[in-house]
């Protein structure tokens, strides 16, 4: 019994020795591990959560054509030609020149040295061609990369590092094509290893950050490409206090936007609700940095193929009608300049004839409703006007998508044009593919709807005859001429007169109710610093962001 019982007693202190043992091996492995986790933080070190405000159907820039994935891939990407941020004028990206022939049919570009893709792959005129391969293959149904290409026929490679576009007839918006992300070069390499649904996941570009992770609706993750020394001019060399890792979360709720500034919980945010945007500007723990963004501003198409829209004094009395500067005062909290036409005011040839074509008096909007033949014979101050089927009211339908805060801006006409006796009918739609369905189906009178761009060729796609974005359905032969031979020329005075005349055009004739030009409301926590925007004004320039005292 006794040795029994020693022995059992000998066996517990064996026991409890090996399980201090097994305790002490324990927390000494989780102390390496929680020092190589700080370590490997450490070299994460500065890192930003970034704000996405909305969670498009693809990332894929080939494929997709929404803004939100340029904020993010941008920085993935490098494109053929730049865009100073500040001139706006085209500069050298992965090429270093680029030849035009005479004829305006033939671009030679000459491409850098020494670049190489995240995955090791280097970069040359065969990437270039594989690129342009997937965005002209019918099966990658692109949305706006191929558009971009304009009149594209073909390439040759002539060397290592030189290849050549060829058109089918000349397009000078080409240039600014191949300084947009929607073209960037991905890795040859990546693209065969992945398909059209998968590639999205693993994108490979050659540019300052990379993808490292992306969890649809949660979170993407860029790392600094620690190899990076080809950038364009205005990309800058980086410091410790640069950014090495980006974390992109979704906030598509308006309301969580500040909110997640304040607690620290997201340190660059997008689209803030002006409400919020004005009262950060009053403090100092969050910078307010207002982005205008060139292309068209916030806008609604007028129908011209539906009465009483087709009545050009209709249209022209909706817009004297509008009192503009009351909506950019009380819904944007006066950060949005008023729109004038169909081009932002910070657009390349933007008219500045426009600024006093219309001012708001509903004077001059009764008395051209009362020549369109409309009076309030019953008193219910509901315009009217007889037809084949009787008294027909003067109500008319507008669509808006749910963001943007369209939605307060038609509340806003609803009620002013109701003072001057238009009753006004509101369809919200959640999406562009319900907005387009509703234009299709032709039971409209107005429609919301913007874009973006610094080239005034955007103009072509909503009013050319055959435009597959003609919103307001105007077909008229002598502006498609005017567009065409501004996209065909490469003269600069001869584009800005026709873009002058295709401008006034399309406001004589009320095709458009323009409201306010786009502004983008960003805000940044306090040690945010140069954090700006390219030239088309979404994207953020990712590569020189710092987090000043980082560490302490």
């Amino acid at each position: 019994m006794f040795l029994r019982r020693t022995g059992c007693i000998a066996l517990a202190a064996i026991a409890i020795v090996l399980a201090s043992a097994c305790l002490i091996s324990a927390l000494v492995f989780t102390g390496i591990m929680n020092e190589r986790r700080a370590v490997a933080q450490e070299a994460l070190s500065p890192r930003i959560v970034y704000g996405l405000t909305f969670m498009p159907s693809g990332f894929d820039p080939h494929i997709n054509q929404n803004s939100e994935l340029g904020i993010v891939f941008r920085s993935v990407y490098d494109t053929l030609l730049y865009r100073d941020p500040n001139t706006k004028q085209l500069i050298p990206g992965l090429a270093e020149h680029v030849d035009i022939s005479a004829d305006g049919l033939t671009y030679t570009f000459k491409l850098k040295s020494g670049v190489k893709f995240h995955d090791g792959e280097p970069f040359d005129a065969n990437a270039v061609a594989v690129t342009l391969d997937r965005i002209v293959n019918p099966d990658t149904a692109s949305q706006k990369s191929l558009a971009l290409l304009g009149s594209y026929s073909r390439y040759e490679i002539v060397d290592a590092l030189t290849i050549k576009v060829i058109l089918n007839s000349p397009y000078s918006p080409l240039l600014d094509g191949f300084s947009q992300v929607y073209l960037g070069i991905a890795s040859p390499k990546a693209l065969n290893e992945y398909d059209n649904a998968t590639y999205q996941f693993h994108q490979v570009g050659t540019g300052p950050f990379m993808l490292v992770d992306y969890v649809p609706g949660e979170r993407i993750i860029l790392r600094r490409n620690p190899d990076y020394a080809w950038g364009p001019s205005f990309y800058e060399a980086p410091t410790a206090d640069s950014v090495k890792e980006i974390e992109f979360r979704f906030f598509q709720d308006p309301a969580t936007r500040a909110p997640a500034l304040e607690t620290g919980e997201a340190q660059v945010m997008g689209e803030l609700a002006p409400a919020d945007a004005l009262l950060f500007s009053r403090g100092t723990d969050v910078q307010v940095l207002p982005q205008p963004i060139p292309g068209q501003p916030l806008q609604f198409f007028i129908n011209t193929s539906a009465a009483p829209t087709s009545d050009l004094a209709v249209r022209r009395a909706l817009i004297f009608a509008t009192d503009r500067a009351a909506i950019v005062d009380s819904i944007f909290q006066q950060f949005s300049p008023i729109a004038n036409g169909p081009l932002s005011a910070t657009t390349v040839f933007y008219d500045t004839g426009l600024n006093n074509l219309y001012r708001y008096d509903q004077a001059s909007a009764r008395e051209l409703l009362a020549q369109a033949g409309y009076s309030d014979s019953d008193g219910d101050g509901i315009l009217d006007k007889p037809d084949a089927t009787g008294i027909k009211p003067l109500r008319l339908v507008v669509i808006t998508p749910p963001f943007g805060l369209v939605p307060q801006v038609v509340q806003k006409l609803q009620s002013q044009w109701r003072g001057v006796g238009i009753d006004v009918e509101i369809r919200q739609v959640p999406n562009l593919a319900a907005i387009m369905e509703q234009v299709d189906s032709g039971d409209y009178h107005l429609v919301a709807f913007s874009d973006y761009g610094v080239d005034a060729s955007i103009l072509n796609r909503y009013y050319r005859s055959d435009g597959i974005m003609n919103l307001s359905k105007w077909k008229n032969t002598e502006m498609d001429a005017w567009l065409d031979r501004a996209t065909a020329t490469v003269d600069e005075t001869e584009r800005s007169n026709l873009y002058i005349q295709i401008q006034r055009h399309i406001m004589e004739n009320a095709l458009i109710l323009p409201i306010r030009d786009y502004v983008n409301l960003n805000a940044a926590s306090a040690n945010i610093q140069d954090l700006k925007f390219d030239a088309y004004g979404w994207f953020p320039i990712l590569a020189n962001v710092k987090v000043v005292n980082a560490n302490s």
